[in-house]
């Protein structure tokens, strides 16, 4: 169905840059395919939830290890409330954790760029929302362009980590990295075993640069926390096992916007996008979108 909010042509180009997209991840899932651990392509392939009904769209970010399936159900809410949603996948992720410790965070980055490209050919405004490493990547892309964005929601962005082993990644990635050089690779220990809330969508193993990587963009994120200006929500499991719950609180403290909130969910598990549970994140959500305009109370 044709937008009534953009010339035809619009559509030709949001197609062709949705192909383009689609096109690199399955050149990238036949490249780096692992047997056993490389899930469905349907997992790992980005995804265009399109709505007529507003000029809105949410840009919408998965986290680390993870693929854009893991905010499935997040999308379809937004969905159904009549937004337009484009899930991208973050670069080597729904391939191999073995194409993953290649990547670096500009790389991922660079894929949220592309998905807001997409979303500026159907949608006049557009809002930017992640979970754990993806809402990371949601506040820094606010921090780098505050003025493509009207708002960003966090959950569970991981500003500390929770477990003893994350505090010596950078010294075990340094280790790694003189034994490659020195011609001792055998005695690495590029990967950890990943404890998923999601087996079926999540990698097994977490490569130790790609956790650097993440603990390398919160550290920008939360020194530049005050430069976000635009309306935001950030929400923190009360137990969560994998990110220090008082992550949330600081993000949402130092933010500099004037219309901000913050929403606590008491929940055990890291997980809080999918399940149960997300009834009353979603809530949260909702919420705060009708406060800044950016959802009709009614839905469609």
């Amino acid at each position: 169905m044709k937008s009534p909010f953009f010339p035809k042509d619009s559509g030709l180009e949001t197609e062709r840059l949705l192909e383009a997209e689609a096109a690199l991840f399955f050149r990238e899932y036949k490249k780096h395919f692992v047997a056993g651990e490389t899930k469905p392509p349907g997992i790992g392939k980005p995804f265009f939830l399109r709505s007529t009904h507003t000029d809105i769209g949410v840009l919408l970010i998965h986290g680390l290890m993870a693929a854009p399936e893991e905010v499935r159900e997040w999308a379809d809410f937004l969905h159904a409330k009549g937004l337009t949603v484009y899930a991208p996948r973050l670069s080597g992720h729904g391939t191999s954790s073995k194409d993953l410790s290649t990547r670096n965070y500009q790389d991922w980055l660079d894929s949220v760029d592309r998905g807001h490209a997409i979303l500026k050919t159907c949608c006049k405004k557009i809002l930017v929302a992640g979970f754990s490493t993806g809402a990371g990547l949601a506040l820094q892309s606010v921090i780098l362009k505050p003025s493509d964005f009207e708002a960003c929601i966090s959950v569970s962005a991981p500003l500390r980590f929770k477990r003893f082993s994350s505090r010596f990644a950078e010294l075990l990635h340094g280790f790694n990295q003189f034994c490659k050089l020195a011609g001792f690779r055998k005695i690495t220990k590029e990967f950890m075993e990943n404890d998923a809330d999601n087996p079926h969508i999540n990698y097994l193993l977490c490569p130790v640069s790609a956790f650097v990587q993440v603990k390398k963009l919160m550290r920008n994120v939360g020194k530049s926390l005050p430069d976000i200006k635009i309306p935001s929500l950030v929400i923190q499991a009360t137990r969560d096992p994998k990110v220090d719950p008082g992550s949330g609180p600081e993000i949402f403290r130092h933010i500099g916007s004037a219309k901000k909130r913050f929403s606590w969910i008491d929940y055990h598990q890291h997980g809080i996008v999918r399940g149960d549970i997300t009834a009353y994140v979603f809530k949260e959500v909702e919420s705060f979108l009708i406060s800044c305009s950016l959802m009709n109370p009614a839905g469609q």
